[in-house]
């Protein structure tokens, strides 16, 4: 599968990148070199201490191309190259001194570009003068204009020449580029901010128009999911992916697992476990539909079923005991359920095939009793169609709950197959069955209080390395007493839960061949009440 790239990640990059270009732009402005174009002036040259007499050699043009960049210069220093005179005056008139290229940070140095002009009052003491120009060849004459002087309101030993011109010239280029090119990555910056809201808000409006049902083509309809006139009574239990209610819809009794928004995943998954084609069955939890209520991130997602007022074989195990029949009725109805729900079934007139579905939190809170002692399995919040030719989806292995856990699942080893996970289900039935054993009074002597299994090793609240130690380590399973043992049913019981629970996964039983090894006990006449009624399946293949 493709990696997702979330919202957040590329809002965080955005920021990062304008955050570098920011700083990357500062440097420039406050003193990085940069290279500036060429600028090219052509200058009379003239060196009096080189050229005697009227040599016309003297007098040459030069061009005066120079690269020259910040580091050199200021930003605002950097100008056309200029043309320059140096003289003095004698007796017989002006006398060149000097001629030729000149650089020059002033900006108002040089304006003249036809002619070179001096407006020094005075000479430097050895009655020599200056001037230049910017034009081509301008210092081809020279002018000298004295001015005065204007008069200085500053302090006389106050410097407010060029250095200060420089400064400010600098503060309006720092403040230029930095409007410029801020103010557009500041605006791109606000774009990418508002489009990964407007995506967060898409996604939260999806997140909360979840739809109802996934219909299939030639499968039965779906419930009606309009609102019912359902009010709920009381909490009677509470799982990992919500609270499960009794309620009242018109006059009959219902149960309404109400799931948190959070969890819609495993509310999806339940329904469309129960959309699949010929899923109804007698030993499988009747659904009735689905239902959202509230609004916003206070929206509850329902799922209706039907109501069993004796509860979970955990709950009813704690406050029973049972006797050999109903031991015998609990786990053959319940074996029923999950070879059914193993089972892959063809396709009829009617309706498409029905695939294999692992339950993948097989456990005795999991399996409901009715009122005549028969069990449905219920909670398919995690469960796992596979469909021939197709992936099973994104299946995580490690899942359920950890003390019904299988070895493979512990170690993180499953092969991600139809059959191996039906195998787990299997080692998980398998503890159930040893619960249902552990409460029946068909044993010699007194029956033990309830435990789960595992609960004499790990106690109530195992963790992932506990189980692992115990299960997968020492191969450590729940104990059976002594006293079970000299029961023959019960010993052909414990032959199949051993069977049921096997550490090489390949060696477990197949649900429908646990069915017909319970179907077995009826037949123990002599150890067991009058027969009950329930009608095993034709004998399935031995293992999986």
């Amino acid at each position: 599968m493709a990696p997702v790239i979330s919202l957040d990640f590329i809002y965080r990059m955005c920021l990062f990148l304008w955050l570098s270009y920011s700083a990357v732009l500062l440097r420039c402005v406050t003193g990085a070199s940069v290279n500036l174009p060429l600028s090219t002036v052509s200058c009379l040259e003239y060196d009096s201490q080189k050229c005697t007499g009227n040599d016309s050699n003297c007098n040459t043009i030069k061009d005066c191309d120079v690269e020259f960049g910040y580091a050199d210069l200021d930003p605002e220093e950097v100008e056309t190259h200029k043309c320059f005179i140096l003289w003095h005056n004698t007796s017989t008139g002006a006398e060149v001194i000097m001629k030729g290229c000149w650089q020059s940070g002033r900006s108002d140095d040089c304006v003249e570009d036809e002619r070179c002009v001096s407006h020094e009052a005075n000479s430097d003491g050895e009655n020599r003068y200056f001037c230049c120009c910017s034009g081509d060849l301008c210092n081809h004459e020279f002018i000298h204009d004295p001015k005065p002087k204007p008069l200085s309101t500053e302090h006389p030993f106050q410097d407010q020449g060029p250095n200060e011109d420089k400064k400010k010239n600098r503060s309006n280029v720092i403040l230029t580029t930095v409007l410029y090119t801020l103010v557009p990555i500041t605006a791109f910056t606000v774009i990418i901010i508002s489009v990964y809201w407007m995506c967060r808000r898409y996604r939260y409006s999806q997140l909360t128009s979840v739809p109802n049902s996934e219909p299939s083509p030639l499968s039965p309809p779906s419930p009606v999911l309009g609102h019912r006139p359902i009010q709920l009574l009381e909490i009677k239990a509470r799982g990992r992916f919500g609270a499960v209610w009794k309620a009242q819809m018109g006059h009959q009794q219902v149960a309404v697992k109400v799931f948190p928004l959070q969890d819609r995943q495993s509310w999806i998954t339940e329904q469309e476990i129960y959309s699949i084609p010929q899923l109804r069955h007698e030993n499988l939890l009747y659904f009735i539909g689905t239902e959202r209520h509230g609004e916003g991130m206070d929206q509850e997602l329902w799922l209706i079923t039907e109501y069993h007022p004796r509860g979970s074989l955990c709950d009813y195990l704690k406050g029973n005991l049972l006797s050999w029949n109903d031991l015998c009725k609990i786990s053959l109805s319940m074996a029923y359920g999950l070879a059914f729900l193993h089972e892959d079934l063809p396709a009829t007139t009617l309706c498409i095939a029905k695939p294999a579905v692992a339950h993948r939190d097989f456990k005795s809170k999991n399996v409901l009793l009715k009122n005549d002692l028969s069990a449905c399995v219920a909670d398919f919040g995690l469960a796992c169609k596979f469909e021939a030719g197709k992936s099973p989806g994104d299946t995580h292995g490690q899942v359920g709950t950890r003390r019904y856990m299988a070895p493979e699942v512990l170690e993180g080893a499953i092969q991600f197959q139809r059959d191996a996970f039906l195998r787990i289900d299997m080692y998980a039935c398998g503890l159930v069955l040893w619960e249902i054993a552990s409460r029946c009074t068909a044993q010699e002597g007194p029956v033990d209080e309830y435990m789960l299994p595992f609960e004499e090793e790990v106690g109530q609240a195992p963790t992932l390395e506990d189980m692992q130690e115990v299960v997968v380590v020492k191969r450590l399973r729940p104990v059976f007493r002594d006293s079970w043992l000299k029961h023959s049913g019960m010993q052909l019981l414990f032959e199949t839960i051993e069977e049921c629970w096997d550490h090489d996964s390949e060696a477990r039983l197949s649900a429908g061949c646990v069915e017909e090894r319970l179907s077995q006990l009826l037949r123990c006449n002599s150890y067991t009440a009058p027969l009950i009624s329930l009608t095993p399946s034709p004998p399935k293949e031995s293992s999986l």
